[in-house]
């Protein structure tokens, strides 16, 4: 995949499955910026690792739940890289409980971050992306969106509507040549699956038919892929990457 010329967006670019797709973009030609909201030390680490390769990156620090700071980050990373083709909204977060004690800033973060934050990015490059008739938009939802988890009503719906979302979007934008999709993991090993309790992770892995646990890397591939040409015929799309969890 040649994904060399083109400048993408990262949100959520500093930890886990954003770092991965935020390198693996960058060793497929890309110029990479991402966003961080506490992380400044590891989106740094990051960015040094996609100039290492050769790339153009940059850091901005942007709460993705605030849509002017979505609107100013799109606006540097346009004054930085001079054009912007490739939007990967990734930033998420979970902060569970069952629904009879889950409180309204339970919900309302939830939503606001994993929900919002992806409207947010999405309505500030859609003109970008419709006034240049190009451009690729990739959403990382779950498949807890597609069927649900105990305990995670604010995260499950957050990410069913980063479904509905996905679909709609790439209705409105497909006659201008702008693809939209969306990735839906499984367990990936990131820092909070690593500290997971031991019998939450065997829970899961017993409904992996792979019976292993992904790795961030092999999110990041099926986004490379959504991002580049190979894919150009491909729009309103969930891939899972789930090793068959959510059969």
């Amino acid at each position: 995949m040649d994904l060399s010329g083109k400048a993408a967006i990262v949100t959520g670019g500093s930890l886990g499955i954003g770092t991965a797709i935020s390198l693996i973009l960058a060793e497929f030609g890309a110029d990479v910026a991402i966003n961080y909201r506490k992380h400044k030390k590891e989106a740094e680490e990051v960015v040094e690792k996609i100039i290492k390769k050769g790339r153009k990156g940059l850091v901005v620090q942007a709460d993705v739940s605030d849509f002017s700071a979505a609107k100013s980050m799109v606006d540097k990373v346009l004054n930085e890289f001079g054009h912007l083709d490739i939007l990967v909204n990734n930033a998420g977060i979970n902060w569970d409980g069952v629904i009879w004690k889950m409180t309204e800033e339970q919900w309302d973060t939830v939503i606001n971050i994993n929900l919002k934050g992806f409207f947010n990015y999405i309505r500030v490059v859609a003109p970008i992306f419709r006034e240049q008739k190009s451009g690729k938009i990739v959403n990382v939802t779950s498949i807890n969106g597609l069927r649900g988890k105990f305990g995670q009503s604010n995260y499950s719906a957050s990410k069913a509507g980063i479904i509905g979302l996905t679909k709609t979007v790439a209705r409105e934008l497909g006659k201008y040549g702008i693809n939209v999709n969306a990735v839906a993991p499984g367990l990936i090993e990131t820092e909070m699956v690593k500290n997971a309790p031991e019998s939450v992770k065997e829970m899961a892995l017993n409904e992996i038919v792979l019976k292993r646990i992904g790795q961030p890397e092999e999110v990041a591939y099926v986004v490379a892929f959504l991002c580049s040409d190979y894919a150009r015929h491909v729009t309103g799309e969930v891939i899972k990457v789930d090793g068959g969890q959510y059969i």
